[in-house]
């Protein structure tokens, strides 16, 4: 489980496929490994990766078929650089939002502009988890934790401080950019629990206010 804070930013140091899915070595830079121990899990822009080497720079982790289906390391480079996240541990501040690591697909940056010292990024997300994004809510891109703040159809805006900005690889971002997407963990799991599991209903079809109602969720 992770926060949505990124620790540091990494470097994919090499990239070897073997067998079909793909063993990569990172360089975790400023991370400190001192409490990580083979098996422990890293956020790689924000995929949960075990890691099974510590050569002493960073890690090493495999990257299975599924992840390589559902994100962009099939067409990461080495020298690509990359958010970091150790997974938390029970006694962390919590300063993001609940992260599981497992991401739900790609969005693509359609619009990218300055606001005084922040930055505006539109991205465009797929049908499959339109459904899922609420402005206010919360939003997972390439690992960070981050609030929606406006929603019209596929698209959703943010507006990424300077310290993110900074601390991140959101600066790098450009028009075109794909990015991976993790919905809010609870929005996932309300939708499951309300009975709406038909992955290609169209937005709003699935949990409705009248659901949430009936359910004991709000009054009417």
């Amino acid at each position: 489980m992770f926060t949505g804070i990124i620790e540091a930013i990494g470097e994919i140091a090499d990239i070897r496929m073997i067998d079909g899915d793909m063993r990569v070595r990172v360089r975790t830079g400023e991370l400190d490994l001192g409490d990580v121990k083979l098996g422990d899990s890293i956020a790689t822009n924000g995929i949960c990766l075990t890691a099974v080497e510590l050569p002493g720079d960073g890690f090493v982790a495999d990257v299975s078929k599924e992840t390589l289906a559902h994100s962009r390391f099939p067409d990461m480079s080495v020298g690509e650089k990359v958010n970091l996240e150790k997974a938390m541990m029970p006694v962390s501040r919590f300063g993001g939002h609940i992260v599981s690591g497992h991401v739900d697909g790609l969005g693509q940056i359609v619009d990218r502009h300055d606001d005084a010292r922040s930055v505006r990024l539109t991205i465009q997300a797929p049908k499959s988890l339109q459904r899922y994004i609420a402005a206010k809510g919360s939003i997972t891109i390439d690992g960070v934790s981050l609030t929606v703040n406006s929603v019209n159809g596929a698209d959703f805006g943010l507006n990424i401080v300077p310290h993110t900005a900074q601390e991140t690889i959101i600066d790098s971002y450009r028009q075109g950019r794909w990015v991976h997407l993790e919905v809010d963990l609870i929005a996932r799991y309300l939708e499951r629990l309300m009975g709406a599991s038909d992955s290609d209903a169209e937005p709003g079809e699935g949990l409705t206010m009248n659901k949430l109602a009936a359910a004991g969720f709000m009054r009417r």
